[in-house]
């Protein structure tokens, strides 16, 4: 449990590091701004159109009796309307860090930067282009893996009682570990460290990256809250990213006593 209480640390300190660099938080907050507006509209689209979709996807239920045909179109429209919340969810944070990528890269920069102790940040030597290219096709990995946990976590949510009280438990912790995954790459794809070799580390340490993730999970399941969390977001995971790779952070101890937790120290 120390692990997790280390991870909620890191998504305090990032939360209070934006709040210290007022124009890097107002930089910060425009990607997840266009991303909720598209959003929004794709949400609105579904649930005006998404009855005639199933209409128009299940022609041969044209014939059933009421109130048959009611029901199951009825069914059908509210799991394809779930569905999608679920997917925006999912690809929320993937879509913004993919929007954002400049912001974001600058200003997880300027984060290790400011804690590293001779005042550097590691740099990925790549091309813009080449940068973006490798977070969305990291970023579409990822989602596929969460959307097929996502579909799993649904069917099983049908289960009677522990559908509806340990897969809901289980469907934050998962979503948790992707979120942070997502928001570590911005800072673990400047060194270099490739999707497989982010994913080992996360898991290596699990109770870490759900003590960072879940809690913002929670907070992300309504979007505009993850519009003015995901500065402070991506600020945070870039000091559990100097963790994990067992890299100095004497500014990050600091805040750690700060905020009271003074026997956390970073990985060695």
């Amino acid at each position: 449990m120390r692990d997790f209480g280390v991870g909620f640390t890191y998504l305090v300190q990032g939360q209070r590091w934006v709040a210290r660099h007022g124009r890097q938080y107002g930089f910060g907050l425009l990607p997840g701004l266009i991303t909720l507006v598209l959003y929004a509209a794709a949400i609105a689209a579904l649930a005006v159109w998404g009855a005639d979709f199933v209409a128009w996807a299940t022609p041969f239920a044209d014939d059933w009796s009421s109130p048959w045909l009611g029901l199951f179109r009825g069914f059908l429209t509210a799991v394809l309307f779930g569905l999608g919340l679920l997917l925006a969810v999912v690809t929320f944070t993937a879509v913004t860090l993919v929007i954002g990528q400049p912001f974001y890269e600058s200003l997880s920069e300027k984060v290790d930067r400011d804690v590293s102790p001779d005042g550097t940040a590691p740099e990925s030597g790549l091309s813009f282009a080449r940068d973006l290219w490798i977070s969305a096709r990291d970023s579409l990995r990822i989602v596929v893996r969460a959307a097929l946990w996502g579909i799993l976590l649904f069917a099983l949510g049908f289960l009677p009682v522990v559908g509806q009280t340990v897969v809901p438990v289980i469907g934050f912790f998962v979503t948790g570990f992707f979120l942070t995954e997502e928001l570590t790459a911005v800072a673990l794809q400047r060194r270099r460290v490739e999707l497989r070799e982010r994913l080992a580390l996360l898991r290596a340490r699990k109770t870490l990256v759900w003590g960072f993730g879940t809690p913002l999970g929670i907070a992300f399941l309504v979007p505009v809250v993850a519009v003015f969390l995901m500065p402070g977001a991506v600020a945070g995971a870039t000091l559990m990213a100097r963790d994990l790779m067992g890299e100095e952070t004497p500014d990050g101890d600091r805040d750690r006593k700060d905020a009271g937790d003074q026997e956390v120290a970073p990985a060695s």
